[in-house]
């Protein structure tokens, strides 16, 4: 349902109203031939903290200024008014004996959203706000919608995200959001660049689903007459390319789930997917805690954030632990002390763990028992290592006890901000793997692999021990701007259409 259903009648009749006066206001400029649409470039000389933050060196020079009007008021022959540009926001003088008369019985009739350009000379007021003294303006775009807080903000919680437009002009902590994002996303490459990773580009559509466990989105390929599936992850052709003697690799793209959307997932979303021959999994953890503790600090200025409620230090020395440790820790179940699938699965029960929708095995037994139980407990930077085989296809055997992986995930908030193994790089086990996931998919399980045959190709022509990290980009945004809502950090999140 729109903002407009969503308004009382008479707040209704308002908008229209206010629609009608601003749409005459444009007909009548059009009509004078002074149509706003059809100024085609402003030539600004100078952004709105650049002067307010070196005024000395601004003070009593000329400038052209250009944004949004954000605020106005009139006192006698005299307007003041803000207006808001990329960098922030800056004052507006205006005297009746300083521009034409044209000129200021126009910006009498401006409105709060139009978008206009002024040259005049920077001063103080008597409140000693820094401001610009017009001396010529012109109106660059009419403003024929008013903006939200006319009738007292965004008042439905999705209207933000369907009209981010709209969010980004009047709510500056969503433009903060973003401006965060965006410095991440360069730290990431930066961090990456300087340790010798080559970034490229893989494809998006794929003709098998593969590099992870998830349920794909199908589209079809007109010329070629067949489906073909989004991707769900760029493992499998990054580390082709490892195969190919590229040793450092990473990619950072958009992947795509056909899944529910919750606060915490949207249906495609950011990772940064990245390789390193003949590095494992620590050297991954060590890799991945300096990157997110440095953004941190690069960023913030501070390790310290709030995110979920919580205070939560990215200072470096995160806290490791194995999964059966951590299921020791909170339920006192010794997986390592146990054999049997059978017994695994009678701990996991007693444990109050379902079972149910699960293989019967150890390693499903101890990950359900972290999964369900553990997971919702870790509040503070914790890698959680070791992970069974049963559920990590990718990743290769810990050579201490083959039933784990070494493999890690590191929760913070209970949220899953990334994913590492020491890659599997044995063919015929890769291929048996494979094979298991072809059978979950036929017992009806559309979120298992499937086979990749020429994957499997790669593999015997060798690839090097390889250290593998998988990062959510957007979780990592989440965490760095303290947003509870993944799509307070995605632009422009998937949303079901309006009825």
């Amino acid at each position: 349902m729109s903002d407009v259903n969503n308004r009382q009648p008479a707040e209704v009749q308002e908008l229209s109203e206010i629609l009608q006066v601003r749409r005459d206001k444009l007909s009548s400029l059009q009509q004078e031939g002074r149509d706003p649409f059809h100024q085609t470039k402003f030539l600004r000389t100078a952004w709105s903290e650049e002067i307010k933050s070196g005024y000395d060196a601004f003070e009593n020079k000329t400038v052209s200024v250009a944004g949004r009007i954000m605020s106005k008021r009139g006192m006698g022959k005299a307007i003041f008014c803000h207006i808001k540009d990329d960098k922030g926001q800056i004052q507006l003088y205006t005297r009746a004996d300083a521009v034409s008369e044209q000129e200021f019985a126009d910006f009498r009739k401006y409105d709060i959203g139009d978008i206009i350009g002024v040259t005049g000379y920077v001063f103080k007021t008597k409140t000693e706000e820094i401001s610009v003294h017009v001396e010529k303006v012109t109106l660059l775009s009419k403003s024929l919608r008013p903006l939200p807080e006319k009738f007292h903000g965004m008042t439905n919680t999705e209207l933000k995200y369907r009209q981010r437009y709209v969010d980004l002009i009047v709510n500056d902590d969503s433009r903060r959001n973003f401006v965060i994002r965006s410095r991440f996303v360069s730290y990431v490459r930066h961090f990456l660049d300087n340790r010798g990773y080559l970034e490229v580009e893989t494809p998006v559509l794929n003709t098998i689903s593969g590099g992870a466990t998830a349920r794909p989105f199908i589209t079809h390929h007109n010329t070629l007459d067949m489906d073909m599936y989004l991707r769900i992850a760029t493992e499998l052709n990054l580390k082709r390319l490892i195969v190919g003697g590229i040793e450092r690799v990473y990619e950072i793209g958009r992947q795509f789930r056909n899944e529910g959307m919750d606060t915490k997932h949207n249906p495609e979303f950011t990772t940064v997917e990245l390789y390193e021959s003949y590095a494992d999994f620590n050297d991954m953890m060590d890799l991945f805690e300096n990157l997110l503790s440095g953004a941190a600090q690069e960023i913030l200025g501070t390790y310290d954030v709030q995110w979920q409620g919580h205070q939560v230090s990215l200072a470096p020395g995160f806290k490791r632990m194995t999964m059966a440790e951590a299921v020791k820790e909170h339920l006192g179940v010794d997986f390592m002390a146990i054999e049997s699938d059978e017994e695994a699965v009678a701990a996991a029960k007693a444990a109050g763990v379902d079972m149910a929708k699960v293989e019967p095995t150890w390693g499903h037994a101890l990950y359900e028992c972290f999964d369900q139980k553990v997971e919702e407990t870790l509040i503070q930077p914790t890698f959680i290592t070791m992970h069974p085989v049963d559920v990590s296809p990718l990743a290769k055997r810990s050579p201490k006890d083959p039933r784990l992986t070494e493999r890690f995930e590191l929760f913070i908030c209970a949220s899953e901000m990334g994913n590492a193994f020491s890659e599997l790089n044995d063919p015929i086990d890769q291929k048996q793997r494979f094979q298991k996931q072809v059978e979950l998919r036929a017992k009806g399980d559309d979120e298992a692999g499937m086979m990749d045959e020429d994957f499997i190709n790669a593999l015997e022509y060798g690839m090097p021990p390889t250290g593998g990290l998988g990062i959510g980009i957007d979780r990592c945004v989440m965490l760095l701007t303290g947003c509870n809502s993944i799509r307070d950090v995605i632009l422009f999140p998937t949303m079901k259409p309006l009825d």
